[in-house]
């Protein structure tokens, strides 16, 4: 559990992550990095446009498609190692096309959920804990 935050709090971060990703404009797309980040997204509510950037033609052309069709995108890489190197190229290739980005969700959630989860697929079940905590109080 991460020091100095009850479920209760961790809950509300995470109600609200999810919230600002439902809430996004029709143009953004969030960049994750496989199919069962997008279904993990999918069953906490989020829809829209969801891109799995490892089955897709690589970083860059992915930044320039982006670019090419004037959207924008939330970044939400696992936080592990390769999640991050991952996070760190995307970045690069979005700059590199001046397509505007977000990855402060991903730093969000890398707070509330690192000591528990390493990956955007583990998030439902982490959320389902939460709640069962919440509720057990």
């Amino acid at each position: 559990m991460t020091v100095g935050r009850s479920s209760q709090e961790r809950l509300e971060e995470l109600q609200s992550i999810l919230d600002e990703m439902t809430e996004r404009p029709p143009d953004t797309v969030i960049l994750v990095e496989g199919l069962r980040d997008r279904g993990a997204l999918t069953i906490l509510g989020v829809r829209g446009d969801i891109l799995q950037v490892q089955s897709s033609t690589g970083i860059f052309p992915v930044a320039e498609g982006l670019s090419r069709e004037k959207r924008s995108a939330i970044i939400l890489t696992d936080w592990d190692r390769k999640g991050g190197q991952l996070c760190r190229l995307l970045k690069n290739a979005l700059k590199a096309n001046a397509v505007p980005f977000d990855d402060t969700l991903r730093r969000r959630l890398v707070i509330i959920a690192r000591q528990d989860i390493k990956d955007v697929q583990s998030l439902p079940s982490l959320y389902s804990r939460l709640v069962q905590e919440v509720q057990a109080r």
